[in-house]
């Protein structure tokens, strides 16, 4: 997958995001969508393509206390793919927006991440799906950066790098700093996962269990304030 990726010694921040093709229109042109399979869901009442950003792990994938340290250790949520694919092919833009602290821990390193994030890319591409951006924070919390949610470091790139406005994007999480981050970011919030219902309550958002449920939600054209 092509793009600019973080240096493993200075862990720059500058450039958190990978394989972006570029503006709304060319997104457009570039997945190959049929007009058959759109959905007015992923599109603004005025025609705008409307962005959703997934965090990884918890969301995607299942997450895990000793870290997602290898390509071993990746593994899908059930119905997790088949929602992107859907989504995919309704036409919304789709995104990652991930903090991976165990690179800045020492626990794994950038061309390890690489291969993690190549072999979720595969399996969404052979769900028939696809991600069209990939942004990560590699930084320990000590380092104090400002693309670590819940700064809002990387949706703000994403939006610079992609081309989409705060109000036709929606990130997607598992944990209060996706929903804090959203919101530093001037973007509303879905919360998905075992947390969902409790951060449901205490953020006031959308819950669902998972990104199936909330895929069928969005789908059904709503869209969160």
């Amino acid at each position: 997958m092509a793009g600019r990726e973080s240096s493993p010694q200075g862990l720059d921040s500058r450039e958190p995001v990978r394989a972006c093709t570029g503006r709304a229109t060319q997104e457009m042109r570039s997945t190959r969508i049929s007009s058959q399979t759109l959905s007015a869901a992923a599109f603004s009442a005025d025609g705008r393509r409307r962005w959703l950003i997934l965090d990884r792990d918890g969301v995607i994938n299942h997450d895990r206390a000793a870290y997602v340290r290898s390509p071993a250790d990746w593994h899908p949520i059930a119905g997790a793919l088949a929602a992107i694919a859907r989504l995919h092919r309704a036409g919304f833009g789709l995104a990652v927006a991930t903090n991976q602290s165990g690179v800045g821990r020492g626990y794994f390193d950038l061309p390890t991440l690489n291969a993690i994030h190549a072999k979720m890319l595969a399996a969404v591409a052979a769900a028939g799906g696809r991600l069209d951006a990939l942004a990560y924070c590699p930084h320990a919390p000590d380092a104090h950066c400002a693309c670590r949610k819940p700064k809002p470091g990387l949706l703000l790139r994403l939006m610079d790098e992609c081309g989409f406005v705060p109000a036709d994007a929606v990130m997607i999480g598992d944990a209060a700093r996706d929903i804090e981050a959203a919101r530093a970011a001037g973007m509303p919030a879905i919360a998905v996962g075992e947390r969902a219902d409790v951060l449901a309550k205490t953020h006031a958002v959308p819950g669902f269990p998972t990104l199936a449920a909330a895929a069928d939600w969005l789908l059904e054209d709503h869209w969160p304030c």
